[in-house]
């Protein structure tokens, strides 16, 4: 019964969606307020039906409901309780459902939180997103329903895959979702605004939030992603250049591109056309992740297989959202045009070069993800694009970008001096290149990665931290006066300081590791040791060892530095018995200096283990800076004048009750 509920709230969401969009746009066309009204109070409505929808499938997974299709696919009765409840989204039709779930959720967010947004355009924000929820629950009823029954009923299920079955990917895909979906709110407002012809400061200050949380969300979602890549896939690395990786990539560039061109329109009201097409960019590269995820035209770990039906379904689903809105975009943009100029050398300028940098870094991954794809539909022929291409095509433009940030970043608007304003940062800027050359001195090998990436970081870092000086006054002024501007900082500008020193350090933990790390693959008897980058690795012993839903072959290898034991590695080789699949789990020392990771391999006829280990030198500081980026959103996102759109009277009203 719980079920058929479920499959009833599904239907019933789209019936009102419908109903929905012919309210808001009729109501527009008419200015029948009675018809807007009814648009945002039917929000809720579509909201808490697909809340039930999802928690109705939630529960058959909880409860082991086997004649429900993809519960029996995806599921088994000694499955530990977290993965039944992230089997829910761990496959292709139930994450569809998370997927409209959160897009009526964002729906409904505009409706709770734009009491200062204008009726008419809320409606038309609105209708746009209930039309993009349409053409998705169509394509997950029609051709991916979650609540399919199974009949005769299984004894049992086969269980999720071993791979997902992880704490740190159980909550990855919600947090990607949260920040793809939440793209489709810019891409409403972006919409909303090229019908009515009018974007000004007030549309920026309210595309700038929904965007900022997106993004907080896709970086979340990102780092977790490669997390666990690291430390469950066994292959010692944490970015692939996998087309799954890289789809979740290219909206995130984007989503800074639109972020920071926001700026400028709610600052200096220009860059309108530019901002509302990275709007449709934006969420056009979600739905092309989704397509490359669910149309099985390319094969990965976390990629859906899924029927050609479906995939010719998205693949109209891109056509009419992303062509529909860049012709209207065609037609539009011209009622938006820019008022306002500025000089070559400003912080307009500044801005735009940021975003050409980060738009040709998209191009880059988009290219190089859909080249293979394209090769093999039109000529047949096999085309591999890996990490090789991207290293050499992506990095540049990275390089540029930081090397222009701390400066841009203090350029003032309209027009500046770029020896006035770069004075501040001449210390820096020695202070880097001397870091970079002790590190060549320093170091074996002619590896100019490691000096140059050390001295980009510490520039970027650095110069975000000159920056927040210099908001503070020079040395004159009185400690008590720097103070009370510490406190008076709003939080975009503490925003803007932590994300660009989570950027640094993001660069810092990429170029330590690609130029330092030490790898060692060989076969070794119990009780022999190998030297590793001065650490004393032993093999003590080899056991087999039961967990709860597999049997695991387990290595004991302990480690000296020194003489002096410093930890014990426990690698194993798990089989999943009801799916019959063997993962690798990497055993790993954390620390902030360093990675001890060890592998362990199969046996060989000798007797011995292949044994693969990994020094891994700063790696964590790469998610280190992911989440120092993502709290820099965060604080960003707290300041005053972003919150959501709320209204002056209704955050005075807060802050009386609280």
């Amino acid at each position: 019964m719980i079920v058929e509920l479920g499959h009833f709230a599904l239907i019933l969401a789209l019936v009102l969606s419908f109903g929905q969009v012919t309210a808001a746009f009729t109501g527009v066309y008419f200015s029948w307020r009675d018809w807007q009204n009814f648009t945002m109070l039917v929000s809720v409505v579509i909201f808490l039906l697909l809340l039930s929808s999802f928690v109705s499938l939630a529960y058959s997974f909880i409860g082991s409901d086997f004649s429900v299709k993809i519960v029996a696919e995806n599921s088994h009765s000694l499955k530990p309780l977290l993965y039944k409840i992230s089997g829910t989204w761990g496959n292709h039709e139930g994450s569809m459902l998370l997927w409209v779930l959160i897009l009526s959720l964002f729906g409904w967010l505009v409706v709770a939180f734009g009491s200062d947004l204008n009726l008419r355009f809320k409606s038309l924000v609105v209708g746009v997103q209930s039309s993009i929820l349409i053409l998705f629950l169509s394509f997950l009823i029609f051709t991916s329903n979650p609540f399919e029954r199974l009949i005769p009923t299984p004894f049992d299920g086969k269980g999720l895959n071993p791979l997902l079955q992880d704490p740190g990917l159980a909550f990855h895909p919600p947090f990607l979702y949260l920040g793809y979906v939440g793209l489709s709110i810019s891409f409403s407002f972006a919409i909303a605004a090229l019908i009515e012809g009018k974007i000004d400061a007030a549309w920026a200050k309210w595309v700038r939030p929904w965007t900022l949380m997106a993004w907080i969300f896709l970086t979340i979602g990102i780092a977790m992603g490669s997390w666990w890549a690291y430390y469950e896939l066994g292959w010692g690395g944490w970015w692939f250049w996998d087309p799954v990786e890289n789809a979740s990539f290219m909206p995130w560039l984007t989503s800074v591109a639109l972020l920071h061109s926001s700026i400028v329109v709610e600052k200096r009201e220009t860059l309108k056309n530019w901002t509302v097409l990275l709007a449709i960019l934006a969420f056009s590269f979600s739905l092309i992740g989704t397509f490359i995820v669910r149309s099985g035209v390319i094969t990965s770990v976390h990629a859906f297989a899924t029927d050609p039906t479906r995939g010719v379904y998205l693949l109209g689903i891109l056509v009419f959202v992303i062509g529909g809105s860049l012709i209207l975009y065609a037609f539009r943009s011209s009622k938006i045009s820019p008022t306002v100029s500025f000089s070559f050398v400003s912080r307009e300028s500044a801005l735009v070069l940021n975003n050409l940098l980060l738009m040709v870094s998209a191009a880059i991954v988009f290219l190089g993800t859909i080249w293979p794809i394209l090769m093999e539909t039109f000529t047949g022929s096999k085309v591999s694009v890996g990490a090789p291409f991207f290293n050499l095509a992506f990095t540049p433009f990275m390089v540029i970008l930081a090397m222009i940030l701390p400066i841009g970043a203090v350029m003032p608007w309209r027009k500046g001096n770029i020896y006035n304003n770069s004075k501040p940062f001449f210390g820096v800027l020695v202070l880097s290149v001397v870091l970079g050359a002790m590190v060549w001195s320093m170091q074996t090998g002619e590896r100019f990665l490691a000096p140059i990436g050390l001295t980009i970081a510490f520039w970027v870092v650095s110069g975000a931290l000159v920056d927040f000086y210099i908001r503070l006054g020079d040395f004159a002024t009185p400690i008590k006066i720097k103070l009370y501007r510490i406190y008076s900082f709003r939080g975009a500008d503490w925003g803007k300081t932590i994300a660009h020193v989570g950027f640094g350090l993001i660069i810092f933990g990429i170029s330590a590791i690609t130029a330092w790390e030490t790898e060692d693959i060989r076969v070794m008897d119990l009780k022999e040791t190998a030297l590793i980058d001065g650490y004393e690795f032993t093999l003590d012993k080899v056991s087999n060892v039961n967990g709860a839903n597999y049997v695991s072959t387990m290595g004991e290898v302990s480690v000296k530095y020194d003489g002096k034991l410093i930890t014990i590695l426990k690698p194993e080789k798990r089989l999943y018995t009801v799916q019959n699949i063997t993962t690798t789990e990497a055993a790993i020392d954390m620390g902030l200096l360093r990675d001890l990771y060890v592998v362990l391999g199969d046996q060989q006829e000798n007797g011995g283990w292949v044994l693969r280990t990994y020094v891994k030198p700063f790696i964590n500081w790469i998610w280190i800076g992911a989440l120092v980026l993502s709290f820099g959103g965060l604080i960003s996102l707290s300041d005053r004048r972003y919150r959501l759109g709320l209204s002056k009277k209704t955050i005075k009203n807060m802050a009386s009750i609280s």
